[in-house]
């Protein structure tokens, strides 16, 4: 699973959404992702956050890619769906001690 492009984006979404969240690493993300500029990261965050699915997203070093996207790094912290983490340990701790809850 990749996320090289908007279009990518649907087909994350949907593994997400069967697997009942999603790891990916910063190498399956295209550079893009990291330009905040680029709108990548908010379309995949915002799709992410609207159809309620969870998303781990594994950085190793944050200031590799600059303040900006650390900063986005650090609003999401405690994010519901949304979080980035260093390690995949600690993503599948976050992802299975805090399932969505479905209505």
């Amino acid at each position: 699973m990749q996320i090289l492009e908007v279009r990518d984006i649907g087909d994350a979404l949907a593994a997400s959404i069967d697997r009942g969240g999603l790891i990916l690493d910063e190498k399956q993300l295209a550079p893009a992702f990291f330009d905040l500029r680029s709108g990548l990261a908010g379309e995949v965050l915002q799709k992410f956050t609207n159809y309620r699915a969870r998303l781990a997203i594994l950085v190793a070093d944050p200031e590799a890619y600059g303040g900006r996207f650390s900063e986005l790094i650090h609003e999401h912290r405690t994010h519901r769906l949304v979080r980035f983490f260093a390690s995949e340990q600690l993503a599948r701790q976050w992802l299975d001690y805090n399932p969505i809850v479905k209505c």
